[in-house]
């Protein structure tokens, strides 16, 4: 590399076409379109870029084409790795086209997430994925409405404004109870919240669909509501769940993701509780730590990178496809037998 001296200019597009011997016009089609230059102009013009040290002007670029390389995706918490794997298959898409991937974190504040969404628009990104703390917000309706394409991931909304990439998190409930329900549980406990994620939501309607169906009381299915989806919030209604006295005591608990369920499991063991004999426990999501867990977790699995992918190609679409039309994309989700709950 060429050693620059501090305060140097950086070479311009002029100093490279002067020390190649080419028009500007040539070096503007090496950097856009390198098909319309042979092979022999081409290297000697990457080479006079790589005397001079050239770094390109993306900014100036974005401003001439009225975009920027890049895809940006809103998570709704970084700390969560069942976002960190949707990003992922959001990068690996991006990647196949030639572009970034920026990631926000809102961590579920409604605040955050608009403050995202306007510095992105700043920035020309290509397209904005979002999870959303409320899918309906109209903070979403005025980025779209201004142009920047929006798809909603692991959300679904009431219109088909936007594309949108989720799971079924009804059915995914359904397929937790009646798994605990099959395994002959009478007292069960939903672990999960904050109340106004859908996601939680969703998944407590599948889990009071299928106890009905099960022929169980409706007061037989306690909701213990968490202040967020962590394990420290795990732990802590693991307590609660202890404290509830022994006859009406939950054996069995369905928890609105894995990190809640990782914490409950914490909390059993330390406290001596045998899981699966004396409390099972089924997950949701399927993250990579539910299967290594101490007691490898039965859990709801997520199709986690597909979303992202999925999500990553509408985006596109709709950035390039004058004739796109907006796709509401649900996957089926499976539930993973483990230890847990297989005693």
């Amino acid at each position: 590399m060429p050693h620059r001296e501090p305060g140097a200019r950086n070479a311009s597009v002029k100093d490279v076409a002067a020390t190649a011997g080419v028009s500007l016009g040539t070096v503007s089609n090496v950097l856009n379109r390198p098909d319309r230059v042979s092979p022999e102009t081409r290297e000697k013009v990457q080479r006079a870029m790589l005397e001079l040290g050239f770094v390109r002007n993306e900014s100036a670029r974005q401003l001439r084409a009225g975009s920027s390389r890049t895809l940006a995706y809103v998570m709704l918490d970084a700390a969560n790795p069942f976002f960190t794997d949707v990003s992922s298959g959001i990068d690996a898409a991006a990647e196949e086209v030639g572009l970034s991937l920026v990631l926000c974190n809102s961590r579920n504040s409604g605040e955050r997430e608009r403050s995202h969404l306007a510095l992105l628009e700043q920035q020309r990104v290509q397209g904005i994925l979002v999870t959303p703390v409320d899918p309906e917000s109209s903070a979403l309706e005025e980025v779209a409405r201004r142009g920047t394409p929006v798809v909603v991931v692991d959300r679904t909304r009431s219109d088909q404004a936007f594309c949108s990439v989720a799971v079924d998190d009804v059915l995914g409930g359904r397929l937790a109870v009646e798994h605990l329900a099959d395994r002959g549980h009478t007292q069960i406990a939903y672990v999960g919240g904050p109340a106004h994620l859908g996601q939680v939501r969703d998944r407590l309607q599948g889990a009071r669909e299928a106890w009905a169906a099960a022929g169980q009381p409706e007061d037989s299915l306690t909701w213990i509501e968490t202040a967020a989806l962590t394990v420290a919030e795990g732990r802590e209604a693991g307590a609660r769940l202890a404290g509830i006295p022994a006859r009406r005591r939950p054996a069995a608990a369905f928890c609105a993701n894995d990190l809640v369920a990782l914490g409950l499991l914490q909390h059993a063991i330390s406290s001596g509780v045998r899981v699966p004999e004396d409390l099972s426990i089924v997950g949701y999501d399927d993250i990579e730590f539910a299967a290594a867990a101490a007691v490898p977790l039965t859990s709801v699995r997520q199709p986690r990178q597909l979303l992202g992918r999925t999500a990553a190609e509408l985006v596109l679409d709709e950035a390039s496809n004058p004739n796109h039309t907006h796709r509401q994309v649900l996957f089926t989700p499976e539930l993973v037998a483990r230890s847990s709950t297989q005693g």
